[in-house]
């Protein structure tokens, strides 16, 4: 059978393609290797789905074309996505810019959407993987069949959380049409570390200044909670600043954190705060002056670090020593060996190369007819709601274009 529109994935770009392409009148097949649509969607925002935010600047996205973002979510912005989804039922819920439904379940956002793919007539044929895409006509070859659509959307995803459909396998189907794949890396993932103490503060949260560097340079700041881990970091400002890591890891530089674990305190600041606890508790150790400033087992970790003795009363202490210490919370610094997988990637840093993609349709420039969306194109968002934004937008964009009857775009 052949199809107006055949879009493989149905994530959330592919779900909003669908569904634009159908209201035009089109026929729309969507192919899914996973046995149900929005599976990743499921998985947002703890469960809640936090489905955009109402914040959008250039600094949310992530791309090798920092602009390209921009310009596709000017295409189809906040507003016209919040007038969306409250036309299909999703009674937003504002939680400081943070957007949710107001179930508070993400099941809500994947029932809507499939609820107006049923009405639409939308085809959905799930476990069912695209082997081939066959040119000059762009046949979607599986093991099960053959398909000939006169458009095609690219919504696979790219390799993040593959447990839940994003296997990469998007991106050789993107490659084998002419595109040029960024190599893909893990992003909003946590970050690994090869020091032994690590597994002491293991599961200790704290709020800190986070700097990410290299030998050369400073590549990104976040400030938040952070929480340690047997292997290393955790927390969102880790998240954060974690493709940034990926890359420079990959460029086989050495990468490490500088932690400030009080930074609304100058570092002379807290120089003379320390001063005056140990003035105040002259009978103290060094272990017991720190109770009540940070977390127990954070502190032992500093004390340690700063090559000082646990026991050791605060009256002993010299000049050098304090200062040692007050250093050690002001800057402490982890190296950073590696990303954690894949597996606990929520997106991907890398994809599709954005010049190769008409921004105000998502089609490619290389295959006419051709669309690409979401998580397969190199562009990735931080935390808050900003890669289902991207999602949305690059659906309905990639949708609107195919769903136009007729061979031109």
């Amino acid at each position: 059978m052949k199809y107006d529109v055949i879009i493989i994935g149905a994530g959330a770009s592919g779900l909003m393609a669908a569904i634009v392409a159908a209201r035009q009148g089109s026929s729309v097949l969507v192919m899914e290797q996973k046995d149900k649509a929005g599976k990743k969607i499921l998985a947002t925002g703890n469960g809640k789905c936090n489905f955009t935010n109402m914040i959008q600047s250039t600094s949310c996205y992530r791309s090798n074309d920092s602009a390209f973002a921009m310009k596709v979510l000017s295409c189809f912005d906040i507003k016209q996505t919040l007038g969306f989804f409250q036309q299909l039922g999703i009674y937003p819920k504002n939680r400081d810019g943070y957007l949710y439904p107001n179930s508070e379940q993400a099941v809500s956002v994947v029932q809507v959407l499939m609820m107006e793919c049923e009405r639409l007539k939308v085809s959905f044929h799930y476990q069912e993987a695209v082997k081939e895409i066959r040119k000059p006509d762009y046949s979607v070859v599986t093991e099960q069949s053959v398909y000939q659509a006169d458009k095609l959307i690219l919504a696979t995803g790219g390799c993040a959380s593959p447990q839940l459909g994003s296997d990469g396998s998007g991106y050789q189907l993107a490659k084998s049409l002419g595109h040029t794949i960024i190599k893909p890396l893990p992003a909003l993932v946590q970050l690994k570390s090869p020091v032994k103490f690590c597994k002491t503060i293991s599961g200790v949260r704290t709020t800190a200044k986070v700097t990410l560097n290299t030998a050369e340079k400073s590549l990104a700041m976040e400030e938040g909670e952070v929480l340690f881990t047997d292997y290393g970091i955790s927390g969102i400002p880790i998240l954060q600043i974690s493709r940034y890591a990926a890359k420079a890891l990959d460029q086989g530089e050495k990468v490490f954190l500088i932690l400030d674990f009080i930074p609304e305190l100058l570092e002379q600041e807290l120089l003379q705060l320390i001063k005056i606890r140990i003035s105040d508790n002259p009978h103290k150790n060094i272990e017991e002056m720190m109770v009540g400033l940070l977390n127990h087992k954070l502190s032992y970790v500093l004390i340690k670090e700063a090559g000082l003795e646990i026991n050791k009363n605060v009256k002993q202490l010299n000049s050098r020593e304090i200062l040692l210490l007050v250093q050690g919370i002001k800057a402490f610094k982890l190296p950073i060996s590696e990303t954690n997988s894949f597996e606990n990637a929520q997106v991907c840093a890398g994809g599709v190369a954005t010049g190769e993609i008409v921004e105000e349709t998502m089609e490619s420039k290389l295959a006419k007819n051709v669309f690409l969306t979401g998580e397969l194109v190199d562009v990735d968002g931080t935390c808050g709601g900003y890669n289902l934004q991207w999602a949305w937008s690059t659906g309905y964009l990639a949708g609107t274009a195919a769903g136009r009857k007729g061979t031109g775009v």
